[in-house]
């Protein structure tokens, strides 16, 4: 023990630490006799708080054994900490401490031992970090007793819970059902889960699993094949509200499945519930809007009197409202051939108003204040219109205005907006041309952020194709801006240089330099 305690004066970062341990307190380390009374030197200090002042004013390891071992009555539990903090105070305050007697270290490490089953838990771990930062070692007899003796006041583990066996579906439900898998998702993991056995899947566990690949974006088309096919499969036990949430990932990430009856068994189910539940109608539609494919019976319902009068007493009647005027410009827009009833004027209301969600939530990862900056030092402020929205509702990210000759014009000077409805198309005009008579062409420059895309693929989400497909049918000259060429441009000066070459590309031309 001798050589163990002379060893760790050689440690000077573990003597200092002990020299820097604050002064132990009597009534923060274990019950007295004495009651809770205040340190130092009082009138009424008392015996216990005199001992301890003898322990700290000791002057060799004998000396601290001699106090202890002479007064037993007047000593705590608190006062052995207060022993070793001394200890290595001693050890540690010359280059060279003089030499120590082992049966003094010995009866020191001794009376702990003996006294150490009435310590309580913070003594313990005082006593415990103290012989560590001396030095020693963890199979000392010191450094065993107060290990034990600190185990012992630790509550009992209670025995893990028994593991269930999950197969197949079962399995498939708890990874999606667990947190961290949601954050992170793993393609890999949920491509062999979807090895399931048909009859071990539930309505419940497919939900998961097509909410699991819309909110991640993964467009994979194994397991959203497997949810068309069970929705096909079991139609007739589906009501519209589950079948809302199965749809939801077609629409969202632009796939239109392969089942050849995806799309009779979702005209069939609409037909049978669209009068049940009006929210899950319009969200089933909204899909199939992004897909392309609107049924113009279920279309005629959703369009009736009867129908928009009852979900004008609804509390979600302001969305299903939002919901049909996007359904009735795609109508405008996509569907010639409709002759069923429109959305009234006075029902109609903004589609987008404002920039999407997920883009104001990521608003300081966009492109848009660069780009935006990047326009005003190469057009001027007045030649451009930021996050402007235009009829029916959808929200551009830069508008220009641009004459024949390609000039881009100050949008001051013009009216941003298209009309709508569009006007006729004139037979003599090509079918790709704008539908306008305005000589004052509008282009839109469209940011394709990183999350306007599925995940890891080159498919717009189907919320972004829907926007640029009916701007370009409004009669907006679309100009991309994808993110992979936004992220290879440093800094502003070869951000500038990049739109300029772009907008030149269209045949525009402006002035000097603005800024």
């Amino acid at each position: 023990m001798l050589r163990v305690l002379l060893a760790a004066q050689a440690s000077a970062a573990q003597l200092t630490g002990l020299l820097l341990f604050p002064p132990i307190q009597p009534f923060c380390l274990g019950p007295s006799k004495w009651g809770d009374r205040p340190p130092g030197g009082g009138p009424h200090a008392g015996p216990v708080q005199g001992l301890q002042r003898l322990l700290e004013q000791a002057r060799s390891p004998g000396e601290l054994v001699r106090w202890l071992g002479q007064n037993p009555t007047k000593v705590h539990a608190h006062h052995y900490p207060v022993a070793l903090r001394r200890l290595g105070q001693l050890l540690g305050s010359q280059p060279r401490p003089p030499p120590v007697e082992q049966t003094s270290l010995q009866d020191l490490s001794q009376l702990i031992i003996r006294n150490c089953p009435s310590f309580d838990i913070h003594t313990i771990h005082v006593c415990l970090h103290l012989a560590v930062l001396l030095g020693f070692p963890s199979d000392a007899p010191l450094v065993c007793v107060l290990e034990r003796e600190r185990r012992a006041r630790l509550p009992p583990k209670p025995p893990p819970p028994l593991q269930p066996v999950l197969r197949g579906g079962q399995r498939l439900e708890a990874a999606l059902s667990c947190p961290h898998f949601q954050r992170h998702p793993q393609q890999h993991l949920i491509r062999s889960l979807a090895e399931a056995r048909p009859e071990e899947l539930t309505p419940h566990v497919m939900v998961l699993l097509a909410q699991h690949l819309a909110r991640h974006r993964l467009r994979e088309p194994q397991l959203l094949e497997a949810i068309a096919h069970f929705l096909v499969v079991q139609e007739a036990q589906l009501s519209s509200k589950v079948v809302q949430k199965l749809v939801l990932p077609f629409g969202r990430l632009n796939y239109f499945p392969r089942e050849q009856q995806f799309m009779p068994c979702l005209e069939r189910i609409l037909a049978r519930e669209a009068g049940m539940a009006p929210l899950a109608t319009v969200n089933i539609l909204m899909s199939l809007c992004q897909l392309r494919c609107l049924p113009f019976r279920a279309l005629q319902f959703v369009f009736s009197p009867g129908f928009i009068n009852h979900i004008n007493g609804t509390p979600h009647a302001l969305i299903v409202r939002r919901y049909l005027s996007l359904l009735d410009t795609a109508v405008e827009l996509e569907l010639p051939g409709y002759q069923g009833p429109r959305l009234p004027r006075k029902q109609k209301v903004p589609i987008f108003p404002q920039p999407l969600t997920t883009d104001r939530a990521r608003r300081k990862y966009s492109h848009k204040d660069i780009v935006a900056e990047g326009l005003r030092q190469l057009l001027g402020e007045e030649k451009y219109r930021q996050d402007l929205t235009v009829p029916p509702g959808y929200c551009t990210d830069f508008l220009l205005c641009v004459s024949s000759s390609g000039a881009v014009l100050p949008v001051r000077t013009q009216d941003p907006f298209l009309p709508y409805p569009p006007r006729p198309r004139p037979q003599a005009r090509a079918a790709s041309q704008p539908v306008t008579q305005d000589p004052a062409q509008r282009v839109v420059l469209m940011l394709q952020e990183r999350w306007h895309f599925c995940r890891d693929s080159r498919v717009l989400l189907g919320s972004r194709a829907l926007r640029e497909r009916h701007l370009g049918l409004l009669g907006y000259q679309l100009l991309p801006l994808p993110f992979e060429e936004l992220e290879s441009q440093r800094g502003l000066h070869q951000l500038k240089s990049y739109l300029r070459q772009k907008l030149q590309t269209l045949g525009l031309r402006w002035g000097p330099e603005g800024g």
